[in-house]
This record gives C-alpha cells, sequence and structure tokens, in this order.
C-alpha cells in the first residue's frame, strides 16, 4: 500500500476544492453555457456534473446532451472567462493556508497538480495570495501538460521533477477524478469531502472532513515511520 511505511517524500496539492474555493463559480459559469445551448442545467446540478473534468470533456458533453455543434474553441473561450473571474474573485477554502504552513512545517516540500491551465492557478493564486507559499516552477498543470485527470501523467509529472518515487508521494484532492488519478500513479491519496458524501475507497485513500485534519493524520503517518 503506497506510504504504507509512513514514508513521505511528498506532498501534492489539487487546486480547486482544496486549496482555491473557485469550483462552483466555475461550474457556474459551464452550466450556463449548457443552457445557453438548451441543456437545461441547473448550477447545482452542474457543479456535480462538471467538478473535476477537462473542459474539452465537458464542451463534448454539452453537444452530446444538446445535440448542437459547440465551437472547436469552446475550451479555450471558457478558460480565458474563468482567468478573468479568478482575477477578482478567486477565494481560498477554509483553512488552506494556515494547512499549508503546517505541512511546511513538518519539513515535507510541496507541489501542486490540477486539471487548471497555468494562467488560471496564476490568477487564483496571485489574488488570494498563495503565490507567495507556492512557488511557480512546483505548480504543475495538466491542462498545458494534455496530462488531465483522471489520468496519472500529472501526479507522476510531480513526483519525477521532486525526484521521488511514486508510492513515496501522497495526494491531497476533492474530486472522484482526482482520486483515480492518484490511485492509477500509485500514490497515496487524502479525499477531502464531507462525511455525508459519498467517495470512493481503496487502500492508501485516507478521508478528511476539514484542512485542518491533514497535517495531523500527515504526521501520525510519519510516526509510523520512525516507529518502525
Amino acid at each position: 500500500m503506497p506510504c504504507a511505511d509512513g514514508k513521505i517524500s511528498l506532498v501534492i496539492f489539487d487546486c480547486d476544492g482544496v486549496l482555491i474555493d473557485g469550483e462552483r463559480q466555475s461550474t457556474a459559469l459551464m452550466a450556463q453555457e449548457a443552457r445557453k445551448y438548451g441543456w437545461d442545467l441547473t448550477d447545482g446540478q452542474a457543479h456535480r456534473i462538471f467538478t473535476g473534468g477537462e473542459l474539452a470533456k465537458i464542451g463534448e458533453l454539452i453537444g452530446q446532451k444538446t445535440g448542437k455543434d459547440i465551437p472547436a474553441d469552446w475550451d479555450m473561450m471558457m478558460q480565458n472567462r474563468i482567468v478573468d473571474m479568478m482575477k477578482t474573485d478567486a477565494e481560498t477554502v477554509d483553512g488552506a493556508e494556515a494547512m499549508l504552513e503546517s505541512v511546511i512545517q513538518l519539513g515535507l516540500p510541496i507541489r501542486v497538480g490540477s486539471n487548471s491551465s497555468g494562467a488560471e492557478m496564476d490568477a487564483k493564486f496571485q489574488n488570494t495570495g498563495l503565490d507567495e507559499v507556492l512557488e511557480k516552477e512546483r505548480i504543475h498543470s495538466g491542462r498545458d501538460l494534455d496530462m488531465p485527470k483522471p489520468r496519472p501523467d500529472i501526479y507522476l509529472h510531480a513526483a519525477q521533477a521532486e525526484g521521488v518515487a511514486p508510492e513515496e508521494c501522497i495526494v491531497l484532492e476533492d474530486s472522484d477524478a482526482g482520486v483515480e488519478a492518484a490511485r492509477r500513479a500509485g500514490m497515496a491519496c487524502v479525499l477531502l469531502r464531507a462525511p455525508d458524501k459519498p467517495g470512493p475507497e481503496w487502500p492508501g485513500l485516507f478521508r478528511i472532513a476539514h484542512l485542518s485534519e491533514f497535517p495531523p493524520l500527515l504526521e501520525t503517518l510519519m510516526d509510523q515511520k520512525q516507529a518502525a
């Protein structure tokens, strides 16, 4: 099982829903687009369907559901709209700053692996001040590298950039697609989700309800290594 002996050499964070609370704003924009093409979709339904998804795939899904031709550059158009929105509206997930500081104090290197574009993450991190904690070269975009989740490539790319083995990495995620990417990468994963919400289960997957629970979980896993 990944991280079974408590050896953690890298912590990888998803962006939306883990560090930045912008997923509902983004999926609400996509819901507007879906309704424009004839898919009678509420913002809440769009959030459940589109969260963690790849923009190009979401555009294809809207086309399939409506029978309409979606412009080939729809994903780029949506990306630009999301970037503009996040320059002013991005907010951090509750407890994100304190959690990052605690992880860094544990002496663990951190990286970000997200389906968001680099431009989108730049806007989000600059607007919230997280760019002072997250170094640009340690932020990896599945969209820019054409490695979208649930493919494992973006997480394997982050591990390779750090020079560590996948089984020594732990990922913090909030989406099923991200959890599946971590599983395929052979990494331990922590799912951030409310207790009453269903989610995947497999060896190497942990679950927390609030970011404040993440550093203590890391400490517990690291203590297992020291005790072994």
